[in-house]
């Protein structure tokens, strides 16, 4: 199957980057798509939880919940026996692994409706509640619980930061409004979805070149940690998803939360928990290396993945 559009798109951006092409979108520009991205999953979402009680998805959540504190606790060891990391590198790169990448899921919401492939639309909650049990572990496996460390400052980097208010935002906008009253403005968040993540895939393309450049430093481990960890996560995110009977295309986001790493929300948070530790090596595996090999191998691989469980 041809690769898609938007795919094609980061790919452009990827090599530009790497040949230090005079090619950046402006800040603006960039930051307008973001928040298109994150409001129309999130409205998509609350539009879906609108349909159904809240209570009825308590369980899933509890086992999301789960499955998120889980995966850093499974790299951490990794990271610090294996790729003989400092305790708070290893930790924060762990935390990074054990969130959630945005952008990862968007591609993956246009690839399942390129195929017509069908998917619980209240995954995007997942996508929210996934973003805070890793940072959470990351500071306890280092300082502890503690006072010293700054919960409140913290806690505000964390949920108010723009992809949690957006998302939560959009979230509860489309609960509310219900799917008849966010209709008069779905041609400005879902009709051009594609369209704006292939400029935002462009922008990132060119970001994530940036990162490639400290492979020379950080050596071989770094690399096959963020295409080979990717890949167990996956496969846990489609266990977990088989395990709440979720559809196949819900599986496959599952599989795609879990194999993302978080290249946003969890550097803020890490900047004031860990600050010892060293944010070049958590944003060289999760924005130089698994980002690309997700939007270009890892979806469709994680795809093949599900359809051997199912």
């Amino acid at each position: 199957m041809a690769l898609d559009p938007v795919v094609l798109f980061f790919i452009v951006g990827l090599v530009a980057g790497l040949m230090r092409a005079e090619m950046r979108l402006p800040s603006a520009i960039y930051e307008f798509l973001s928040v298109i991205l994150l409001l129309a999953i999130g409205l998509k979402g609350g539009i879906e939880l609108s349909k159904q009680p809240f209570v009825s998805l308590l369980p899933d959540i509890t086992t999301v919940l789960l499955m998120g504190f889980l995966l850093p606790l499974l790299a951490y060891p990794i990271l610090l026996l294996i790729g003989k990391f400092k305790k708070a590198d290893a930790a924060s790169i762990a935390g990074h692994y054990g969130s959630v990448s945005v952008g990862t899921y968007a591609v993956a919401v246009a690839y399942l409706g390129a195929l017509g492939i069908t998917y619980e639309a209240y995954m995007p909650l997942f996508l929210v509640i996934l973003e805070v049990p890793a940072i959470i572990v990351a500071i306890v496996l280092v300082r502890g619980v503690t006072k010293k460390t700054k919960w409140k400052q913290l806690a505000h980097e964390v949920f108010l930061g723009k992809s949690i208010v957006l998302l939560i935002g959009g979230l509860l906008i489309g609960w509310i409004a219900g799917e008849d009253g966010i209709a008069p403005i779905g041609g400005l968040f879902f009709d051009p979805f594609k369209g704006v993540l292939s400029l935002f895939l462009l922008e990132m393309g060119l970001i994530a070149a940036s990162q490639v450049h400290s492979l020379k430093k950080y050596g071989l481990f770094l690399l096959a940690f963020g295409v080979l960890f990717p890949i167990i996560s996956a496969s846990i995110g489609v266990a977990t998803g088989l395990f709440l009977d979720l559809s196949l295309g819900g599986a496959i986001l599952l599989a795609v939360l879990a194999a993302s790493a978080s290249y946003i929300a969890v550097p803020a948070a890490m900047r004031i928990a860990l600050p010892e530790s060293n944010p070049t090596l958590s944003l060289t595996a999760s924005l130089g290396i698994t980002f690309p090999f997700n939007i270009v191998i890892g979806v469709p691989l994680y795809h093949q993945i599900a359809k051997l469980f199912y």
